[in-house]
């Protein structure tokens, strides 16, 4: 089905911020993990979180939808896989990465797979690295991608990772590792690009009572370029058990800043709720980056306010931290006045498309004038109208509808928010912007 603009009405006013994502999934894992009985409030049910939801079941975690909850028995870490076959986890990267290193946990043998995209995700450096850790994984077809099979053990030890591709890698070791028969210590190498996603994983480690010692050294030799002197991140998890709790999943910045991009673009005023002050989020980044381009942000505790005239100007801006904002922030680029550059996101290559190629792709569908790079693109304001294809992206199909607001646009496959953001039309239909599926 295509996206398009149905309405634009007088935007602005009061909407609340989805459920946090990635939050979500950590949440549902954690809970299955636990011995007890945890109460998930606030929780965000899209297609990647329903595939967590899924597998977590299919492992013995008992888990039902309440009307006010989720409730999640757990398995007290002692995981047994009830399917004969491979585990669908239909285009959810966030669950097959996460999932691989617990999968290990189980008494038995593990597949985990998923749709054509996810087939073609690079899972061989998190493989090599929890191989050191006495886990069994190997990929089925022998290139480092999914489907992935995972046999029973997870003794720990010592094992390191780049940090450079994805932070989900390191996130997984971490969850798993205090159910590890002698606990862990991962080494990190650097560059660790979008390093607040750990740091979230850590945050609800320990809402669940499991604790990490987190720290770092510096290298003084040639591990990185003209000799220089480099960091290198530990973490030290001992043998520890997961304990069930009440949890609140807070607000996502990275949805939300299509409700905020939308203010900016096209002028007005808005108060978006559930977005926290104290949030570890690195999408958080959003509200500087926003103010920054011309728009007025006032933080409160638990929510946000823009102001905006819908004059924005081009800046530059590296996304290492938030790459999961790169295309709304491609799209600010184009609807603003002059040049921005964004850099830092090579590893935004590696996601459910190269996003940076199809986003300058799209782009170029639009008369606007770029730039790519290895790690990022250079935008000069100015777009016309046209059709654009999502590519299976739910963050293109969301942030080119923002085009929307000035121009007509249409966007091939536009369905597909529903992976991250399900009520996306309806919450940008409380702002005066309605869309529609034709």
């Amino acid at each position: 089905m295509n996206l398009k603009v149905k309405n634009i009405s007088n935007i602005g006013g009061v909407v609340k911020a989805p459920p946090s994502k990635s939050y979500s999934h950590r949440a549902i894992i954690l809970a299955s993990l636990a011995k007890g009985t945890s109460k998930l409030y606030g929780m965000l049910y899209s297609e990647d979180t329903l595939a967590s939801i899924n597998v977590c079941r299919t492992l013995g975690a008992q888990i039902t939808k309440k009307d006010d909850c989720l409730e999640v028995i757990g398995t007290g870490g002692k995981l047994h896989n009830s399917s004969e076959n491979p585990i669908d986890l239909a285009n959810s990267g966030t669950t097959l990465r996460l999932m691989t290193s617990v999968a290990s946990l189980s008494d038995n043998d593990v597949i985990l797979t998923g749709d054509e995209s996810l087939q073609t995700r690079p899972m061989d450096l998190l493989i090599n690295s929890i191989n050191y850790l006495g886990i069994d994984a190997k990929s089925l077809k022998d290139n480092g991608k999914a489907p992935i099979l995972i046999k029973p053990g997870y003794v720990g030890g010592e094992t390191n990772i780049s940090g450079s591709v994805s932070s989900q890698y390191i996130s997984s070791i971490l969850i798993s590792s205090p159910l590890s028969d002698k606990g862990v210590t991962l080494f990190v190498l650097p560059e660790f690009k979008s390093r607040p996603y750990v740091d979230m994983t850590l945050d609800i480690m320990k809402k669940f009572g499991c604790h990490v010692f987190k720290g770092f050294y510096i290298k003084h030799d040639d591990c990185i370029k003209e000799h220089k002197s480099c960091r290198i991140d530990e973490f030290k998890v001992k043998k520890q058990e997961y304990k069930s709790c009440d949890y609140t999943v807070e607000g996502d910045f990275s949805s939300a800043s299509y409700l905020l991009a939308c203010i900016a673009i096209n002028g007005g005023h808005a108060k978006v709720l559930n977005l926290f002050k104290k949030s570890k989020q690195g999408d958080k980044v959003i509200l500087e980056i926003l103010e920054k381009m011309g728009a007025c942000i006032e933080i409160y505790d638990d929510y946000v306010e823009i102001s905006s005239d819908g004059k924005l100007k081009g800046i530059d801006i590296n996304l290492s931290n938030a790459p999961d904002l790169l295309i709304t922030v491609a799209v600010l680029a184009a609807m603003a006045e002059g040049t921005t550059n964004i850099t830092g996101v090579k590893h935004a290559r590696v996601k459910e498309t190269d996003r940076i190629d199809t986003t300058c792709r799209q782009l170029e569908k639009l008369n606007c004038q770029l730039e790519e790079f290895e790690d990022g693109m250079s935008i000069t304001g100015g777009v016309s109208g046209g059709i654009v294809d999502s590519c299976g992206d739910h963050r293109l199909a969301m942030a080119f509808s923002l085009i929307g607001l000035k121009h007509d646009i249409e966007i091939v496959n536009g369905e597909v928010f529903d992976v991250s953001f399900p009520n996306f039309i309806e919450s940008m239909a409380e702002i005066g912007f309605e869309l529609e599926l034709v």
